[in-house]
């Protein structure tokens, strides 16, 4: 059964993402939130889904409040089947689901290697590599119909290392070669499969991090800041819609300049 989309005042949604229904993971807050308040201003039908559902209710809120669309789900990404049930949902609205952000991640303890727990690693990559296999199983299958955009949130720790960062390299490193591989798989579908790299971004995951502790990575950056939220957003909507028709299996840097060094 399809679920028609609701409509605005005057029947419409403007933007060039109009109508087509996005699911968002980690959208209580940080790039997640903000990437659903984005694709929303720009015409999708926003599915808001984490761990927390209170902060993704929020976030609907503030959406709706905005004069967008949106909904939100509780959704663990470390669960195949909370992931399934999302998915399935999405895939019912509308057209179906046409746009998939994989945002949700946790950054893990800062600790050396030798000394990183195995629970600690565990923890990790179930969320931020795991996480994203299990998102991409069911969203492939439903937009293998109609097609549509994946963009999976790696790291520019993906591509250089960061001291006490093991886990949270290596599943970002994990993240690329996914997407890499379904975008090769699933292009004769019309599904495009994309990643985003962020720097240091305004986030809670970064500002609940020990005082100081990213004062020499923002040194290293060439714009002399931290990102914000709202620039990843930017390039997400763009990833997602019509004008970035042909670009998929490439990871995209937001990062001031820090991997140019």
């Amino acid at each position: 059964m399809t679920t028609p989309l609701p409509t605005s005042g005057d029947g419409t949604r403007p933007g060039r993402l109009r109508d087509r229904v996005a699911l968002v993971t980690g959208a209580a807050s940080g790039i997640g939130a903000v990437c659903a308040e984005r694709l929303a201003a720009e015409g999708a039908v926003v599915v808001a889904a984490d761990l927390d559902e209170d902060g993704a209710a929020r976030v609907a809120g503030q959406i709706t409040a905005a004069g967008g669309t949106a909904l939100a789900r509780r959704v663990d990404v470390t669960d195949l089947d909370s992931v399934t049930g999302v998915v399935k949902e999405a895939a019912t609205m509308g057209d179906g689901l046409r746009i998939a952000v994989n945002n949700a991640g946790i950054s893990g303890p800062l600790t050396p290697l030798a000394e990183l727990s195995p629970a600690d690693f565990d923890a990790v990559t179930k969320v931020n590599l795991y996480g994203v296999y299990h998102a991409m199983r069911c969203q492939l299958p439903a937009m293998a119909a109609t097609g549509g955009v994946i963009v999976n949130l790696s790291s520019i720790a993906a591509h250089s290392a960061f001291r006490g960062h093991a886990a949270y390299a290596a599943a970002k490193q994990g993240v690329l070669a996914l997407t890499r591989t379904a975008a090769r798989e699933y292009a004769n579908h019309g599904i495009r499969v994309l990643s985003v790299s962020p720097g240091v971004v305004g986030t809670p995951m970064v500002t609940s991090l020990p005082p100081g502790s990213t004062d020499n990575l923002i040194a290293s950056v060439p714009l002399q800041r931290t990102a914000q939220p709202a620039e990843v957003a930017a390039l997400i909507a763009f990833l997602v819609s019509d004008d970035a028709s042909y670009m998929t299996g490439s990871d995209h840097v937001v990062d001031g300049g820090y991997l140019a060094k």
